[in-house]
């Protein structure tokens, strides 16, 4: 890739830009509270079981979101033990609507758009879901593909090549920005772009892919375009 700098910053949206995990866990503990569930355990815990049977299903043909939460959810209840009740499903894709943007997501992407870089978001979900999200990030984004326009989830490559024709520049001139790093960095590095892993937790990488950047949060953003950061980038833990 040379030192061709980035022209585009494509963007996982929950979890990278929203705060998907909170949002998650929140709700299902609150849900655990509601049932009289005994072994209480920590939100992060529950979302993470929930998460993995989500991930089976996004692996399955393509049916839209809020069926993929509302059937993820009945599974997730049925092993829990709970009565499962429809309205759970309506209300969990109703919450994703509220939920909101970490600290740094406005500033870095307004800087970020200040240097010049196009801003798209590549999402795993419906339009009528990610409308609300817009909302809340209220910066303007130059192109916005969903699940729901590809017919297809990440990991599916179908979705990130839907995502670089619609932005019309090489891979090579894209950077590709997300938490979900099962979802996103391999088939995005295997399409040709460039990659910015979201760590916030400074967890240990679940692949085997290697990054281009590893970042704590969004602050540097800028910085990886040849821009300059709004602080120094305490977020920053290697470039490769």
């Amino acid at each position: 890739m040379g030192d061709t700098l980035p022209t585009v910053a494509t963007f996982d949206c929950y979890g990278t830009l929203v705060d998907w995990e909170g949002g998650v866990g929140a709700f299902l503990y609150d849900l655990a509270l509601r049932r009289g569930d005994p072994d209480l355990r920590p939100g992060q815990e529950l979302r993470d079981r929930w998460e993995t049977i989500q991930f089976g299903l996004l692996q399955g043909p393509y049916r839209p979101y809020r069926e993929i939460l509302a059937e993820s959810l009945r599974r997730y209840e049925e092993e829990r033990g709970y009565p499962w009740d429809p309205a759970d499903g309506i209300a969990l894709a109703r919450s994703m609507r509220s939920w909101q943007p970490f600290p740094d997501t406005r500033p870095a992407l307004r800087q970020a758009r200040e240097q010049g870089l196009r801003l798209v978001i590549v999402s795993n979900t419906d339009r009528d879901i990610i409308a609300h999200t817009l909302r809340h990030l209220a910066v303007p984004f130059d192109a916005v593909v969903t699940a729901e326009d590809c017919v297809a989830y990440k990991p599916a490559e179908t979705v990130f090549r839907r995502a670089l024709e619609r932005i019309g520049e090489p891979p090579e001139r894209v950077l590709h920005v997300a938490f979900g790093f099962r979802y996103d960095i391999g088939p995005a590095q295997r399409m040709g772009m460039r990659t910015a892993w979201v760590n916030r937790h400074v967890e240990a990488a679940p692949g085997p892919e290697r990054p281009d950047h590893v970042r704590r949060d969004l602050w540097g953003l800028a910085e990886l375009v040849g821009g300059r950061g709004p602080v120094p980038s305490p977020g920053a833990i290697t470039t490769r």
